[in-house]
């Protein structure tokens, strides 16, 4: 692994864990086994270490949701809070720490959350065998909230979603 992927990475699990504001450059620079100067040399700043983050993150998860219904889309979500962990979404948590105020991270957390939803769209118009706006709207949200309630309420909140969004289908089928 190159230093920039092992900064990358340990910044990741950083930022996950304690948040943007919480995670000092110090903290950085001891996780990853660098000098702080090393780490500005290959950072740049912390709002461009966290847009990384961010653009990482978005190519696992996209990687992630890459099916073709929705139940699969939801398994997906599944696996990924038992993998990844019930944090709720990294992006929403450092657009809401920045206040969308730090251009580096809201461009990324924007750029990832409209790839999502053209994704959800997408899977829901495969699924349905045409598009159906109001569908996949109510799927976006039921993903994004149930990403949210797992944070108090374990995977089961996936779960449910998971059995909400498939009585939605049969009655967008109906």
């Amino acid at each position: 692994m190159d230093m920039t992927s092992k900064l990358t990475a340990a910044a990741e699990r950083l930022f996950d864990r304690h948040g943007y504001m919480a995670t000092g450059m110090d903290r950085l620079t001891e996780a990853a086994g660098m000098s702080s100067r090393t780490l500005y040399k290959h950072a740049g700043s912390k709002a461009a270490l966290m847009a990384r983050v961010l653009t990482e993150r978005d190519r696992r998860f996209m990687a992630r949701i890459d099916v073709r219904t929705i139940d699969a889309l939801f398994a997906a979500l599944e696996d990924w809070v038992r993998v990844e962990g019930c944090r709720g979404c990294l992006f929403l948590r450092s657009r809401a720490e920045t206040g969308g105020d730090t251009p580096e991270i809201a461009e990324a957390v924007a750029l990832h959350k409209e790839a999502f939803h053209q994704r959800v769209f997408a899977v829901v118009a495969m699924d349905l065998g045409r598009e159906d706006p109001a569908l996949a709207e109510q799927v976006l949200v039921l993903f994004e909230g149930a990403t949210h309630a797992a944070v108090y309420r374990g995977a089961d909140a996936v779960s449910a979603a998971r059995a909400a969004a498939a009585v939605l289908l049969e009655r967008a089928r109906a």
